[in-house]
């Protein structure tokens, strides 16, 4: 069975494609490799076995997704990660973040439906709750006004979804990801955002191996018991493994309703902090940091509570944050030893 993954060769797509064809689907990936490189393909083989199909186009343009569309006419579901993704960027840019990542998803979704291709998992964040009321977080918590334009593009994702599957013989699942972090057990795939990273995880790694100078805490004054805000990490093998799930269940038939939301994470928050000694205690390395104004954008605290997920999908986050930073440690060593080659 034949899935598209849009931005496939990304952080947590090429997971996702390795577990799909650990599974034995056929995959194709669709990437404009804007925060990515095609290389990642090679590993994705070397892990796996098996080389998935890599088209390089943009899907905000139009007339290329749907011809796409119309050659793989055999596809049964589409896994769709391909959007832009640092908060603090689209507080500067919020036109470029609204653009790409709702233009993206609408084409997407008139060539699904003119190829008559029913299932879309999509990946949504757990920035759309902002900051919410109760913790832990729960489906039923309400979506709230968004601390960012990205977040905002994930709430109206998600109601151009509800629209589309009301409208149209689609179906639509919302995978509400916490904070995805690690790498694969091979140290062939990872986070590797080009140029400074916005998340804190590869800034560790990269602060720990000499590429930044120092890293930034974005403040220590938050209402949290060290002041620094708290997030829930999971591994992004954990998070792979949730995508087969709910496109095996989309194709199955077991959808409940045509438009489902779960929550993707462990139940356990760590702050910055906490988070920074686990790297430091896992790994032995000594990490140089400072704590700095906080950024514009971020919540103070948030996890989740994947009831819901663990009961309905069977599926269940089994990384502890110690595995999540060495894996993301092994990954970085991993890149280093390769740029020395």
């Amino acid at each position: 069975m034949k899935i598209l993954v849009t931005g496939g060769t990304g952080y947590i797509g090429s997971h996702t494609v390795v577990e799909l064809q650990n599974k034995g689907f056929e995959v194709v990936i669709v990437d404009n490799l804007s925060n990515s490189s095609a290389d990642i393909v090679d590993n994705i083989e070397k892990i796996t076995g098996v080389r998935p199909l890599l088209e390089v186009f943009d899907l905000t343009d139009f007339d290329k997704t749907m011809d796409f569309f119309t050659r793989h006419n055999d596809i049964k579901g589409v896994i769709h990660f391909a959007a832009y993704k640092a908060v603090g960027e689209s507080v500067e840019k919020p036109l470029m973040y609204y653009r790409n990542n709702l233009v993206s998803l609408m084409n997407i979704l008139e060539s699904m439906i003119a190829n008559k291709v029913e299932n879309l998992v999509f990946s949504s964040s757990c920035t759309v709750y902002g900051q919410p009321d109760e913790l832990p977080v729960s489906e039923k918590a309400p979506i709230k006004k968004a601390e960012s334009p990205y977040g905002n593009t994930k709430q109206i994702s998600e109601e151009i979804i509800q629209d589309s599957v009301k409208a149209y013989d689609v179906k639509g699942i919302a995978l509400r990801y916490f904070n995805p972090i690690g790498a694969h057990e091979s140290a062939l795939i990872g986070e590797l955002p080009l140029g400074v990273p916005n998340n804190l995880v590869p800034f560790i790694t990269q602060t720990a191996i000499g590429i930044r100078d120092q890293l930034k805490v974005f403040g220590d004054d938050y209402p949290t018991p060290d002041g620094t805000p708290i997030r829930d990490y999971i591994h992004v093998v954990d998070l792979a493994k949730a995508h087969v799930i709910a496109v095996n269940r989309m194709i199955e038939g077991k959808m409940k309703k045509d438009f489902e939301v779960f929550n993707l994470g462990t139940g356990k928050g760590y702050s910055v902090l906490e988070v920074i000694n686990a790297f430091e205690k896992t790994t032995g390395q000594k990490l140089n940091y400072k704590i700095v104004e906080r950024r514009p954008g971020d919540v103070i605290e948030v996890w989740a509570d994947p009831t819901f997920s663990n009961q309905e999908l069977g599926w269940k986050a089994e990384k502890g944050i110690d595995e999540m930073v060495l894996s993301a440690w092994n990954w970085e060593k991993a890149l280093r030893s390769k740029n020395k080659d």
